[in-house]
């Protein structure tokens, strides 16, 4: 079963951030095509929940110091892909 993506403006504005950057949108791309299948990614990615403003949403490590903010929605089999930055520019 493989979740259809959907892209935030906010995220959309942020991926051309981050390729202007020079970021490795291929890493991050990778990491979409494990989360659309709703595998569990691998541990140095640091994926965990979120709690407060972000409560739902999840965030996994794509490098260090650039993060991806995602959340699912099983009923409707979308995974949103909500914020992408440096921990910084996201919280």
């Amino acid at each position: 079963m493989v979740y259809k993506i959907k892209f935030t403006r906010q995220f959309k504005k942020e991926l051309k951030l981050a390729k202007k950057q020079g970021k490795n949108i291929n890493k991050l791309f990778k990491i979409v095509d494990i989360l659309a299948e709703k595998k569990v990614l691998d541990i140095k990615y640091k994926d965990h929940a979120l709690i407060s403003n972000y409560k739902g949403f999840r965030e996994c490590h794509i490098e260090p110091d650039w993060l991806l903010i995602y959340k699912y929605y099983d009923d409707i089999l979308v995974l949103s892909l909500s914020r992408l930055g440096s921990h910084s520019e996201l919280f």
